[in-house]
This record gives structure tokens, sequence and C-alpha cells, in this order.
């Protein structure tokens, strides 16, 4: 058994389980005697002819646990029976960081239940996998979980159970125990690692290697501002960061640069893990140039860490704004070993227009820029992560109005801060 998951099964009865139907999470604990407690609602709503189990990935290799749970929902539809509800599934320890496993919840006919079980136990032999089925009492009122064994593939099931009783809801929601460094990375050696593991699986990992600074070079103060650009899709960016270059005699840079967008496609369909590795290492192959420039002229930047930042942690957490971790927290600070920006202009817009806008445009957009077209709270996210991150904060500006009048704001906005 993988160490990860020696770890796990050691604190496994002080762990909370969290189930999300439509989106909203139920959250379910366990113990070894039943006390009279309510039935999780997550199992009340189970009909009486269904049986659960549960498949939560805990291998200790994070590149391939990483890539076998983004592949495991496909899997599981396909093998399973086709009457099948596939939930998704968190396990952790409260207030214990990186304690955090994910996986699903599976609900089905307890006809088919023969072929799942056969299923399930194979996976578990091959795979970082923990399985639990869920036995409902003969009242309807008692459920209990049994943790199946790999070391005995012959009755599958430990010889003790679990009764599984509700638990309240985390003070913080459950994702932002992981956040660091699996979705936000907070050091150039942190993402580089993830990419250097991955040379063997993606060889487009090896080639984007090649193009790194040999190590992240913070410096503190730039001979020259650099102001940086943040805001959604089709806020007015482009125009307004090409304006400000021929306005103030700046160096206009990207993040990411240039030089990665042939391998954007292939990393935008890998793990968050790993994907959020490749844009992390972007900022800093932005970093190094921009501290090449500043010496020279003053720069501006079209995104930067805070576009990196937002976008992951808005993926990451579920459910509404304020599931976010709190303001002021460790998710938000600025990486140590990354340059600091003399200002961030964060461009807002109102979401009518800002669609309007993208239509017009008629561009291809990365799978969470079509996430922002439909899903108003993902953007509402976004846009509150934004505003959190420190170092430097982000100074708001209204990006509705025409573009010349945006960019006179800007202007007024740099002198006032760069006093330039």
């Amino acid at each position: 058994m993988a160490r990860r998951a020696m770890s796990v099964l050691r604190h496994w009865s002080s762990r909370v389980f969290s189930v999300e139907v439509d989106g909203a999470p139920d959250y379910f604990s366990i113990q070894e005697a039943h006390l009279g407690e309510e039935v999780p609602k997550v199992f009340r709503e189970v009909p009486k002819s269904d049986k659960c189990y549960s498949v939560l990935v805990c291998g200790s290799d994070r590149i391939r646990t990483a890539k076998f749970y983004a592949q495991l929902k496909e899997t599981l539809l396909r093998e399973l029976p086709v009457r099948c509800d596939v939930f998704p599934m968190s396990s952790f320890q409260p207030n214990v960081k990186d304690s955090l496993i994910n996986g699903y919840f599976l609900r089905h006919n307890s006809v088919s239940s023969f072929r799942s079980e056969s299923f399930l136990r194979n996976l578990l032999l091959e795979e970082p996998v923990l399985v639990c089925s869920y036995v409902r009492g003969e009242d309807g009122r008692v459920w209990t979980q049994h943790l199946w064994s790999d070391a005995d593939s012959e009755t599958t099931e430990t010889s003790t159970q679990h009764f599984v009783v509700p638990s309240e809801a985390p003070e913080c929601h459950p994702s932002t125990l992981n956040i660091i460094n699996s979705d936000v990375f907070y050091s150039f050696e942190g993402a580089f690692g993830v990419l250097q593991k991955c040379g063997d699986i993606i060889p487009e990992a090896k080639s984007v290697m090649e193009l790194l600074p040999r190590r992240a070079d913070a410096r503190r103060e730039p001979d020259f501002p650099v102001v940086v650009i943040e805001g959604l899709d089709a806020t007015g960016k482009t125009t307004l960061t090409e304006s400000l270059k021929n306005t103030l005699g700046a160096t206009l840079l990207r993040s990411p640069p240039q030089r990665l967008s042939p391998f954007r496609a292939r990393f935008d369909q890998e793990p968050p893990l790993i994907r959020r590795a490749f844009y992390a290492l972007g900022n800093y192959m932005t970093a190094e140039q921009v501290g090449q420039e500043c010496m020279k002229t003053p720069v501006i930047v079209d995104r930067f860490w805070h576009s990196t930042a937002a976008y992951a942690i808005a993926t990451a957490v579920s459910g509404p704004v304020s599931n976010l971790p709190a303001e002021g927290s460790e998710v938000y600070r600025w990486p140590s070993d990354l340059l600091q920006p003399s200002l961030v202009v964060l461009l807002t817009l109102d979401p009518e227009e800002r669609k309007r806008r993208l239509r017009d445009r008629g561009q291809g957009k990365t799978l969470e820029e079509k996430e922002l077209d439909h899903n108003r709270l993902f953007r509402l996210k976004v846009e509150e992560a934004y505003r959190r991150i420190s170092g430097p904060p982000c100074v708001v500006v209204d990006a509705s109005p025409s573009a010349d009048q945006v960019l006179q704001q800007v202007q007024l906005v740099i002198r006032g801060k760069c006093h330039l």
C-alpha cells in the first residue's frame, strides 16, 4: 500500500467526508458507536434499491495521482452500470494542511452491484485508491461505512465498521487545505519541480524547462516603474497596454510570454497541478524579461501573478464567494522569489458589456474563460481573489468608459503611485 494511503488510514476515524450534489456539499464523519444521530443528507436521499460506494485517490506520486484522478470520472462512467450517479467527493482532517484527498461517491441500483464491486476490487489492487462501501441498516435510519482492504480480495471489507453521522461544515472550505504549492505556487523551485517530474510523460515539459531561467531573481527595487494591467478577458487590457506603451515610452511584456505560446494548448489539457505549475513558471520567465527591461525604461505587463493565482483559487474552491480563504490568508501572499511590480491595475467591467465585447471579438477561449462566460459565481470568485492578493494590491479601475477615458484614468493612477 502507498505511503500516502498508510498515512491516511492512521487518521481515518478523525477524517471528515464531503459529497457534492448539485454543487452543495454534505459533510459527514464516522464513529465506532451510533448514538441516535440523524442520517446524513446524502444518504437520506438514496433510494432503497440503490447501493453506495466511494473511491478516494491517495497516491504518493503527485504527478501520477493528479493524472489518474483527472481521468477517474470518465473511467467510472465507462466501466460501471449505465444507471450510476457519480458525485465529487473529498476527505480531510479539519484544519490540517495537505490532508485533503479527492475522489467520487457512487450511487446505483443494487441489481448491478456484483459487476461494480468486481471492478472496484480490481481498481483497489491496481491503483492508489481507498474504496468504501456503505450499508443501510434494516430500519433505514443507520448507515455504516466499510473500508475495503487490498490485502484480502476475497472479503474486500475490513472486519471493522464505522457508523456514518452528520458533520458540521468546517471553518474553512476543505480545498483551501491543499491550495499552497498544488493549485498556487509560491516559488520557482516548487513549480519547476512539478514540470521536472513530468519530463518522461509529457515531452513538451522538457522543451519548456530549456526556456526557463536557471533561478528566480527577485529584484526588490526596479530602476523604472513596473505596471501590471490585470482584468478578465474583454475588459480592454490589450488596448490599454498598447496605449500606455506609447504614451509612457515603456516596454510592453505579456505573461505568459510569447515563447510559451506553442505549449499552452498542451498544458491546458493537463490536471490542475501540472497546468498551474506551467503558468507559474511563465510568470518567472516574464519576471526575467522585466528585470532586464526595467533598467532602461518603464515596463507595462499584460497580466502577471495575480491572474495565475486568482483563477487557480477560484477554480479550486467550489461554492459561493464566502468559501474563499479569508482576506489576509497566506494563499494570497506574493511569492518571495518573484519580482514585485510597482503597481497593479485591475480593470473591471459590467458582465453584460463584457459578454457583448467577447461576442464581437469571436476569438477562441480557454476552458476557464468559457466558464467565466456562463458562470456568474465563478466570475465573482475570480474578481474577489484578484482584490485579496497582496504585494502589491490591485487598484480597481472601471473599464466601461471609452478607451481614451480609461487611459486617462489609469495615467492619473500611475502618476500618483509611480510619479511618472
